[in-house]
């Protein structure tokens, strides 16, 4: 499974992009359900956000989700925050 997020806006405006390919990771089902309730939370959510906030684009498998702070789900918050601190 290919997990990418790209995070624009906030006050400076710099965008991140970070991949995470659980191909071969032990860890791989952990973030399978992971980025599935993600998906799923998110299609719920309006995408968006506040001014100067960061808005994020969640693409698991070609699916995508658009979302923004502050009306993250929690699964969201944390898949985020994994791809970005993992993610290449």
């Amino acid at each position: 499974m290919r997990i990418e997020v790209r995070r624009t806006g906030g006050f400076a405006g710099i965008e991140r992009h970070a991949v995470v390919d659980t191909a071969g990771r032990p860890d791989a089902p952990d973030w399978h359900a992971l980025a599935e309730r993600a998906l799923t939370t998110g299609r719920a959510s309006s995408g968006l956000g506040v001014p100067d906030g960061f808005s994020y684009e969640i693409t698991v498998d070609g699916r995508v989700v658009r979302c923004a702070d502050p009306t993250l789900s929690e699964e969201q918050r944390e898949l985020i925050r994994r791809v970005l601190k993992e993610g290449a």
